[in-house]
């Protein structure tokens, strides 16, 4: 194990790297995964009454940037990763929509099942932690497989990260010593009406009764369909 003596000479403090460097509050949102998530805690596909409120959102990240009159305050930026599929559909519409809330976007064909953004997201944190002093970084995104080993190396070095998602499918960032976890539909006015959700980790006193998803009787129809098959 490495030690310092006693006699070792005494070096004169070395500046902070970071001075100089503008100080950044970042956000990073990985639409793939919000969307697949959502679907999953409300059982059924997203319409628009369901999906998130980009603009509160916005609103939301801007305002903990804190008064941007104060000699102190961050740069603020956030970026969306999106995969676009063959047919784009409303997604020109979508991406248009984000840009005009002030939202860069980083979108990429997705030609192949298994075409993912997941480094392109890592590398522009790389990035921008390299041309900044990321103060915050803000992750939309509930893969722990992916994110949880570089956001908490991040977490360590001083930047406050912050990880928004559904609770039901984050326990990386829940049970993490160093990442921040904030539940998205309790981020102020991300949705226009509550989720068809009960959160386990909000349960009335009383406790709730969680319908099921799917009818008792076509599931044992298509069980015994596989097991004949």
């Amino acid at each position: 194990m490495t030690t310092i003596s006693d006699e070792a000479p005494v070096t004169e403090p070395q500046p902070d790297e970071g001075r100089g460097r503008p100080a950044l509050d970042l956000l990073i949102w990985d639409a793939p995964n919000i969307d697949m998530t959502l679907s999953t805690v409300i059982g059924a596909r997203p319409t628009a009454a369901s999906r998130p409120r980009f603009d509160a959102i916005a609103a939301w990240f801007v305002d903990g940037a804190g008064d941007p009159a104060t000699p102190d305050a961050p740069e603020v930026e956030a970026c969306v990763f999106a995969n676009i599929p063959p047919v784009v559909g409303s997604l020109q519409r979508w991406v248009e929509a984000l840009r005009g809330f002030g939202y860069a976007v980083f979108a990429r064909p997705k030609s192949q099942p298994d075409d993912d953004i997941d480094q392109a997201m890592l590398d522009h944190i790389e990035v921008r932690a390299h041309s900044h002093r990321l103060r915050r970084l803000v992750v939309f995104s509930g893969d722990g497989r992916n994110f949880a080993e570089p956001l908490e190396e991040l977490a360590r070095t001083g930047t406050q990260v912050v990880v928004v998602a559904f609770s039901e499918v984050a326990g990386y960032a829940i049970s993490s010593d160093v990442l921040e976890f904030i539940d998205i539909e309790d981020v102020p006015g991300a949705f226009a009406a509550p989720l068809d959700r009960v959160r386990l980790d909000a349960l009335p006193p009383d406790g709730a009764w969680l319908r099921p998803t799917r009818s008792l009787r076509d599931f044992v129809t298509n069980w015994t369909a596989r097991r004949s098959g």
